[in-house]
């Protein structure tokens, strides 16, 4: 069976958004149908962005409190079951003002980031089965940029501090979830994390950098062992590169590694391409 997912893994940095963008690109060359989901796309298929969540009473409590937004919230809120899920980030493009900031706070308390990692990771395999439900039988391959390791990593290592165990089982469950969609992980890795990681902060917007050092030094695994600033950013992130290591090994998909610290984006993309049509010409 042709493949319906293809994977795009790797470091902040280090060329995800651009591996995904072209092995798109490469897909559509073959005349393979597919689409592209990269980071903080709102209409992901299998992951959640800007999604909170609510049990019943925790639905009934944000109601009350925000009595003037009942109305808004009542009919914007998804119920599945006794679970309510509130497409937040969508509802603040489209309403601006009209769902102020304090109502968006209070809200995002229950982002599905958010919440233990129990309760994410429940969340988030459910996603995955329901898409993957959705897309086995259709024609369409699906690209996915860093959301398959990197987000479970993310919340469980980098915010919770969670045991190793607990965040490889997380992204080996996603796997066993998948494996019918008969994916592909790319892998995209660079000889130097530090100057690819210096590279991205000083090309990137400095907010970007605020919220991305502020993630990573103060909370879970960063504050456990007192790391600050772009140093201590870096000994995190040397740190998750050596879990993704042992992630990436303990996957039981076809996966391979991409060398991309040339940033030649011609050559990278032959490369890509030898990997694509080798893959697709063997799984059709």
């Amino acid at each position: 069976m042709r493949s319906k997912l293809v994977l795009i893994e790797g470091l902040p940095g280090f060329g995800k958004t651009t591996t995904a963008q072209l092995v798109h690109e490469i897909l559509t060359e073959m005349n393979i149908t597919s689409q592209l989901f990269l980071e903080g796309n709102l209409e992901h298929p299998a992951d959640y962005d800007g999604v909170a969540f609510f049990k019943k009473d925790e639905c009934d409590e944000l109601l009350s409190t925000h009595e003037k937004f009942k109305d808004l919230l009542s009919n914007l809120m998804i119920k599945q079951g006794n679970d309510y899920f509130l497409e937040y980030r969508k509802i603040k493009n489209e309403y601006g003002s009209g769902f102020p900031d304090e109502l968006l706070h209070a809200v995002f308390k229950h982002d599905i980031y958010e919440l233990s990692l129990d309760q994410n990771r429940k969340l988030i395999t459910e996603r995955w089965k329901k898409f993957a439900d959705q897309v086995l039988n259709g024609a369409d391959t699906f690209v996915f940029d860093g959301c398959f390791i990197q987000n479970p990593v993310t919340t469980g290592m980098i915010k919770h501090g969670a045991k190793k165990e607990d965040v490889i089982s997380y992204v080996i469950e996603l796997a066993i979830i998948v494996e019918r969609l008969n994916p592909l992980m790319i892998y995209v890795e660079q000889n130097d994390l530090d100057q690819s990681f210096r590279k991205a902060v000083k090309e990137r917007p400095q907010e970007w950098s605020e919220g991305f050092i502020e993630y990573y030094t103060n909370q879970g695994y960063g504050k456990k062992q007192n790391y600050k600033g772009l140093e201590g950013t870096l000994q995190v992130l040397k740190a998750r590169r050596k879990l993704e290591e042992e992630i990436f090994n303990s996957l039981n998909i076809t996966k391979i590694k991409v060398d991309n610290s040339s940033y030649n984006k011609n050559d990278f993309k032959q490369v890509l391409e030898g990997i694509l049509l080798k893959y697709f010409k063997s799984t059709n």
